[in-house]
């Protein structure tokens, strides 16, 4: 291990470290989350990805990331029905910049743990 190469203390022992951006599951979902905000569409690929990958063998850290991903989804799908639906009483217009805001965070988060590796630290939230 050299100066420029650190091991964190909560990357697992034996994982390699990265270099560059790396494509794998969680990430992939995570991103197509993200593109769901240009294309309105991609986020439900996302979802059936993160619920078809659940199932497969898989490393141990990205058991949460699929959990994780499937409450991100389930959470946006909430929040924008709730918001729609509270357009009426105003209150709508507050919950959907929220909600998107918190898709986003969370999407962001997951992505910066799957690039190293890191299990999320608690999958079951409803927040962040």
């Amino acid at each position: 291990m050299t100066e420029f190469d650190p091991k964190p203390a909560d990357r697992p022992a034996g994982s390699a470290p990265t270099t560059g951006f790396e494509f794998n599951n969680p990430t992939i979902i995570n991103l197509l989350y993200l593109a769901s905000y240009v294309t309105g569409i991609t986020g439900i690929v996302g979802v059936v990805l993160a619920y078809v990958w659940r199932g497969e063998p898989k490393a141990q850290w990205e058991v949460s990331h699929y959990e994780y991903a499937i409450r991100t989804f389930w959470i946006f799908l909430i929040g924008m029905v709730l918001g729609f639906l509270l357009m009426v009483a105003l209150i709508g217009f507050v919950i959907l910049p929220l909600v998107s805001v918190l898709v986003i965070v969370r999407s962001v988060m997951s992505i910066l743990k799957a690039q190293k590796q890191l299990p999320m630290p608690n999958p079951g939230s409803w927040l962040v």
